[in-house]
């Protein structure tokens, strides 16, 4: 079976060649250089990959939800009930949560792993349960080093499996009361900045109780004392089985060669962790939207990502990637279909 370390290393490097290539081509569509801006960008970034195997064609897609509790929950960082959590998951196997709905719309499966629900399991979910909640990280760790490292290589594993049987685009979501607090607490220590500076409402949380969630943030920080270079340590002592998870699929994909479509804050903090873990991923990643949750921007930054899109959403369980799959459809609909200068007997003058 192999570790760990042997799918890091696995990880290829972009086809710099083919995307020479596929920006050649789209400079002779029928169109002025460069006119369609970032979707031309999008194309040139998937002809790099090579699990695309030099086509840009998508194949089948799958948006990942990680479901898991939170000890942090009794700290009173959230207004939402811990069983919510438990209550959605079963909501997904029933299409009807917003991740669902915008899925369908794209043309891709939800499939939704409990990775630490508080609940017993949930008929139609996929049991990879660790423990009933993390712990709660303003008074210890979220999880063992041992549990952090078993999971993580399970979900790369089961990322990997869907790759094996047809998935070529990934996108990632969670779902779990309290979450935005791990998160916060992750983008923190890996960015370097001020818990207040990156901690929101969430779910909702009255402003007025920002400043003790940003103390719960700091306290768990202080507590765990994470080794910002150590990007799966930090997940384990101050992160949750759901961001872990995220960071698997993340991981997971990239080691196919294959696009992952990251979401909203929760999977950015996954991907600061991801990226620290294995650096050479950073190609694979497709930004999503600019979620409203405050810290959004500063993790982009640190992730040097520039999202697609600006909806003000903050609904998080994957609906923001769900959404940029229709771009990554189209940026193959422009480089497949469009035709071309030379076959319409267009000469542009030459830029300077």
């Amino acid at each position: 079976m192999q570790t760990l370390t042997a799918f890091l290393a696995a990880i290829p490097t972009p086809d710099h060649i083919a995307m020479a290539h596929a920006q050649q081509h789209l400079d002779g569509l029928l169109k002025p250089v460069g006119s369609l801006g970032r979707l031309e960008a999008l194309s040139v970034q998937l002809a790099g990959m090579p699990g695309l195997k030099g086509t840009l064609q998508v194949g089948e897609k799958a948006i990942v939800v990680m479901c898991a509790d939170h000890g942090v929950w009794h700290e009173g960082v959230a207004v939402s009930p811990r069983e919510v959590t438990a209550i959605q998951a079963a909501n997904m196997t029933q299409a009807t949560t917003g991740v669902c709905v915008l899925a369908a719309q794209a043309g891709a499966k939800v499939h939704v792993l409990d990775v630490g629900i508080d609940a017993d399991p949930i008929p139609g979910v996929v049991n990879m349960k660790v423990a009933r909640g993390s712990g709660n990280i303003a008074a210890g760790p979220a999880m063992s080093a041992q549990q952090a490292e078993e999971l993580l290589l399970e979900t790369v594993r089961y990322t990997r499996e869907l790759a094996k049987q047809g998935v070529n685009l990934f996108g990632v979501g969670e779902l779990g009361m309290a979450n935005t607090t791990p998160a916060a607490a992750i983008v923190s220590v890996l960015t370097g900045e001020a818990p207040e500076s990156v901690v929101g409402i969430g779910a909702n949380l009255p402003e007025s109780q920002l400043g003790h969630k940003a103390a719960v943030v700091r306290k768990a920080i202080a507590v765990n004392q994470p080794d910002p270079d150590d990007g799966l340590a930090v997940l384990a002592k101050v992160g949750g089985y759901d961001l872990l998870g995220m960071c698997g699929v993340i991981l997971g994909a990239a080691s196919c060669g294959l696009p992952v479509v990251l979401d909203g804050f929760l999977s950015y903090a996954s991907a600061l962790a991801a990226c620290r873990i294995a650096p050479q991923i950073k190609p694979y990643l497709i930004p999503s939207h600019l979620s409203a949750e405050k810290g959004a921007r500063i993790a982009l930054e640190h992730l040097g990502l520039e999202p697609y899109l600006n909806m003000g959403m903050r609904l998080g369980e994957g609906s923001g990637a769900a959404l940029a799959m229709q771009l990554v459809d189209a940026a193959c609909a422009i480089y497949n279909n469009m035709g071309t200068l030379a076959g319409s007997n267009i000469v542009l003058p030459e830029t300077k």
